[in-house]
């Protein structure tokens, strides 16, 4: 049998299988960023016995927004969107974490409160766009955060992950990755702070390790994840050691008894591309330093791809995302080497059900479609 579809002990989580739903921002979230009928309906579709899907990155905070069409986990009144789905994931036998997001620096004011600057470790500029009602926009220059803001911040973290466990969700991931505000503080060139929050590695990472404690204070540390792209170069990213100070994350976090490292790859094909003159940091690479929990690897992988990192070790689950837009039954068509439906990028980010909930399952069908209502 294929070691994908092997079982996984996952710190408190047991995954039937090893192929797991990537977060997927997806922009169709109701009025108020609550979670609507139409993401029911998409989570539904895409849940599976024992699968584990990670949640769409879901801001913890207003501040946290570079995207129009989250859905939100700042507020009460969001806890009731994200119940029916996790209600519908967990009907179906599936598991589903909630990913905890803070852009930082990559917003712009049209959707920050009050119109005020993004902010950041440091007033360091990132190149590319944020997403508005009326369409893409800007990054603009952020402000740097004062020293009491940081602790905010962190409850911020903290509430949301409250906001999930009464939501019904089994876990949450830190979205440490991408060029957001936790990845900001690590990296050295987007953190030129002299505080307790800059310099030295040890104070960059101090801001991840303090919001992955404050969910750890909500969940136990067996149900809680950390995404890190140490390779990454989206949103102007960059690092003078990747090595030392990802490896050094790694440690920190294995230290900390978290249930899963979520480490995005290295691609030579894809969006996602290695700083020049920079060695990369893969998943092989973190492994010797984070030790006591499990690795999820992500990154342009298919079918033979996930097997292989899975036989090397490297990784003990692989997580799709395009795959997973566009073939709602994905664990049945890897187990069975059924065809994959091939994505439309069109559709990827806000809209209606088109490229959304109307991808047909192998058989041509288009089920679990049906709409539900949000208050069930």
């Amino acid at each position: 049998m294929s070691i994908l579809f092997e079982r996984l002990e996952m710190g408190a989580l047991t995954l039937g299988h090893r192929v797991v739903m990537a977060p997927l921002t997806r922009l169709r979230s109701d009025a108020g960023d609550l979670p609507s009928a139409l993401m029911r309906d998409y989570y539904d579709q895409r849940a599976s016995d024992g699968g584990l899907i990670i949640s769409e990155a879901t801001p913890v905070s207003r501040q946290g927004y570079g995207y129009a069409g989250a859905p939100g986990i700042y507020d009460d009144a969001q806890i009731a969107g994200w119940r029916a789905i996790t209600d519908a994931v967990h009907a179906r036998g599936g598991l589903i974490a909630l990913q905890l997001w803070h852009v930082g620096r990559q917003s712009n004011p049209a959707l920050q409160p009050d119109g005020a600057a993004p902010v950041a470790p440091s007033a360091i500029a990132a190149h590319g766009e944020a997403y508005t009602a009326n369409g893409p926009v800007p990054f603009t220059m952020p402000r740097a955060l004062k020293l009491n803001e940081i602790p905010t911040i962190v409850e911020q973290f903290r509430a949301g992950a409250e906001r999930a466990r009464r939501a019904g969700f089994d876990g949450v991931e830190i979205h440490g990755a991408n060029g957001y505000l936790p990845d900001q503080f690590l990296q050295d060139g987007t953190n030129h702070r002299d505080d307790a929050y800059g310099g030295p590695i040890a104070h960059r990472a101090r801001f991840l390790l303090e919001v992955t404690e404050a969910a750890i204070g909500v969940w136990g540390a067996d149900r809680v994840g950390v995404r890190l792209s140490p390779s990454g170069t989206y949103g102007s990213m960059h690092d003078s050691d990747p090595a030392a100070t990802f490896g050094y994350a790694a440690e920190r976090l294995d230290a900390l008894g978290i249930a899963w490292l979520h480490v995005v790859e290295p691609r030579i094909k894809g969006t996602e591309e290695v700083a020049d003159g920079v060695a990369a940091v893969a998943a092989a690479d973190l492994r010797t330093r984070f030790r006591r929990g499990r690795i999820i690897a992500a990154g342009g992988f298919d079918g033979a791809d996930a097997e292989a990192i899975l036989r090397t070790g490297d990784a003990d689950a692989v997580a799709f995302g395009r795959a997973f837009i566009a073939n709602p039954d994905l664990p049945d068509r890897l187990r069975h080497g059924w065809p994959l439906t091939p994505y439309d990028r069109a559709t990827f980010y806000a809209g209606d059900g088109r490229g959304y909930t109307d991808y047909p399952f192998h058989d041509g069908t288009r089920a679990r479609t049906e709409s539900h209502s949000t208050q069930e």
